[in-house]
């Protein structure tokens, strides 16, 4: 088996610890998901303000959109709407968060095959309708992953 690419390996290592492996930073998103009940996914800590579920199919949004870019497919549609924040259910229920939080996981698995299948020579590259390369966009993804667990992780408190 062919060895990885030491910057493909890298992006690949912090796309990982920022959704469900272990890093030194402390939770990551898959983390910050264990042990939310429907309910508590959808409680808004403030009128206007986003929830726990609101997040997971944000960052679900994310992966896939970013995704489409690096393998050139454009801009598709995602299967849920609308695209960026997608509507939650106005009543909770276990099977549906299990089905959001499955199809967050789907969407990291998918896009994590796709960069671990990169070759190296793509990650400078930049889409014509792009001001970032692809190593940017991919890092961007754990930063992004990251930044709403911290979100997530206050509005668990804010619960308390």
């Amino acid at each position: 088996m062919a060895r990885l690419d030491e910057r493909i390996a890298l992006l690949l290592e912090i796309m990982d610890q920022a959704f469900d492996a272990k890093g030194w930073h402390g939770t990551t998103l898959r983390g910050a998901l264990r042990g939310v009940t429907p309910a508590q996914a959808l409680w808004r800590p403030a009128p206007g303000r986003h929830r726990i579920w609101d997040y997971v199919l944000h960052c679900a949004y994310w992966k896939y959109a970013v995704r489409r870019r690096l393998d050139g497919a454009g801009a598709g549609t995602f299967p849920r709407a609308p695209s960026n924040w997608p509507a939650t259910p106005a009543v909770a229920s276990l099977a549906a968060w299990r089905a959001d939080v499955a199809f967050l996981a789907a969407e990291h698995r998918k896009l994590r095959d796709l960069v671990a299948r990169m070759p190296p020579s793509v990650l400078d590259r930049r889409s014509p309708k792009q001001a970032w390369r692809n190593v940017e966009q991919i890092h961007g993804v754990a930063a992004h992953d990251l930044y709403h667990t911290g979100q997530i992780q206050l509005i668990k408190r804010l619960m308390r």
